[in-house]
């Protein structure tokens, strides 16, 4: 009896081990991956840094269609998580719009994964964001704000269209684009993004969380007053352990050391401009939405409000992920972005 006794402790043992050997080989190979990413990450924040000395702290640059020529591979594992047949994507450009205080650095990721499966992204600063050499107090209305993307839009080709994705306040960039190159959009993504109506300021969507925009202006801690302290405010900046509870609270901290010293002030003339959308034009586009379900800048229950009073034509879910998916969640994302792709 002993000697059974022996034996299947050694067998069950032997199970034990093997399982826990199983456990470490995926721990190993997500950390793999996980650190990969971020030495690309890094490779680009040098990079970057090199062209931004006269903005200390700022590691984005533009980056377009020509990155392919300096294309690395994901790891396999990575690669293999999405479908390899793309034939019936129709539109493979996507413009990828950063949110407020971040830049075309923001992207890292997603860019890599898009790229990995042969679709082509662009992104790039908005004024006054990244290591656009405009001062943000300069910025004071959307259509400056948006110039890089009006500007690509405006020299693409009569034939060929894109998908617009636009990250939180990025998502007002989106509208006025659809509003103005109705004709030139696919689809348009909105990711937690502000998906305002006709007569909405991107800021109201914020309301909810950071109170009237009058109270805001008036009593924030957090403004800036680029023309002077006795002149209305030009800007503002949370601080920088308020960002991380707001937009990275379920961020690896490698990313959030790169925003940590990458974020600029947001002009505040943008988001406090009224957008005017036309049924005739920004109606006629195809808005998709994608909802992030640990988000503490724009809540869950704001978001649901969006796409109830402004329906897109699709809404999608990632759960656990912050205000920065591209950060917290970017496989999920990357998905429901080749999704909508594929939608036809």
């Amino acid at each position: 009896m002993g000697n059974r006794f022996i034996c299947m402790s050694k067998k069950e043992t032997k199970e034990n081990g093997s399982r826990s050997k199983r456990v470490n080989r995926s721990q190993r190979k997500l950390l793999a991956e996980d650190e990969f990413l971020h030495r690309q990450a890094l490779s680009m924040a040098i990079h970057q840094h090199q062209l931004s000395q006269r903005f200390d702290g700022s590691m984005s640059r533009r980056i377009n269609g020509s990155t392919s020529s300096r294309r690395t591979t994901l790891p396999e594992s990575v690669a293999k998580q999405v479908p390899e047949n793309l034939d019936k994507i129709t539109t493979k450009k996507f413009i990828l719009v950063h949110g407020e205080g971040f830049g075309a650095w923001c992207w890292y990721k997603t860019i890599a994964l898009l790229e990995e499966v042969g679709l082509l992204p662009t992104t790039f600063d908005l004024k006054g964001s990244g290591i656009d050499l405009t001062d943000s107090n300069s910025v004071t209305t959307l259509a400056e704000y948006s110039k890089p993307l009006i500007d690509y839009l405006q020299n693409l080709p009569e034939d060929e269209k894109v998908i617009l994705v636009g990250h939180s306040t990025g998502g007002a960039c989106v509208s006025y684009a659809l509003e103005h190159f109705p004709q030139k959009i696919s689809k348009a993504i909105f990711i937690c993004a502000t998906m305002v109506s006709n007569d909405q300021r991107p800021f109201d969507v914020f309301a909810e969380e950071l109170g009237s925009a009058e109270d805001f202006m008036q009593q924030s801690k957090f403004m800036i007053h680029g023309s002077g302290k006795d002149q209305p405010p030009t800007g503002f900046m949370f601080e920088k352990e308020q960002m991380k509870g707001l937009y990275f609270n379920q961020s690896p901290a490698k990313d959030v050391a790169l925003a940590m010293v990458s974020m600029r002030p947001i002009p505040l003339g943008p988001i406090m401009e009224k957008l005017s959308l036309s049924p005739e034009k920004y109606g006629t586009g195809r808005r998709f939405f994608i909802q992030t379900l640990d988000d503490r800048a724009l809540s869950p229950d704001v978001q649901e409000k969006l796409v109830r009073e402004n329906p897109p034509e699709g809404v999608f879910k990632i759960k656990g992920s912050d205000h920065c998916p591209f950060f917290s969640k970017p496989t999920s994302l990357h998905k429901i972005l080749v999704e909508i792709a594929q939608i036809p």
